[in-house]
């Protein structure tokens, strides 16, 4: 019993991508991805050698890594970068507008901040008032009447 060469090249590809799963680092994936290229190739010439079959993948795993490298990449890391404050939420608190709930007395006082409260620091102001985000030190908001 003789197993077609597509399959041969498909199972390549599934193995490389379990590899991935395994061991995730990108680069499997996409030579994986080259040997699954190779199998729909092989499966639409079946007339193929062995050492055009493996000329195939390797320009195909090249050209996979390097779309990887050139294009998918690139977006990833641009999509990661955001802002830059993940991690940092009282960063993230900059701008925002929230309502006293215990007066600026002194210079400090306590804001209502989604479920939780916030130190502030800022001029003297009842309880009630909203207050503007401009600043952030250590867990103390700064703020300025809105």
């Amino acid at each position: 019993m003789t197993v077609a060469a597509h399959y041969l090249w498909w199972i390549v590809a599934l193995v490389l991508i379990a590899i991935e799963v395994i061991m995730p680092g990108y680069f499997m994936l996409w030579i994986g991805i080259g040997a699954a290229a190779t199998g729909v190739l092989v499966l639409l010439m079946p007339g193929l050698s062995m050492v055009a079959q493996a000329i195939v993948f390797v320009v195909l795993a090249f050209v996979s890594c390097a779309v990887y490298w050139y294009a998918v990449r690139p977006a990833l890391q641009k999509g990661e970068q955001g802002d830059g404050r993940l991690n940092r939420r009282g960063e993230q608190l900059i701008g925002g507008r929230y309502v006293l709930i215990e007066a600026i007395v002194n210079g400090r006082g306590k804001a209502k901040v989604g479920d939780g409260q916030w130190l502030v620091n800022g001029p003297d102001l009842p309880a009630g008032s909203t207050v503007e985000v401009v600043a952030v030190e250590g867990t103390t908001l700064k703020v300025k009447p809105a």
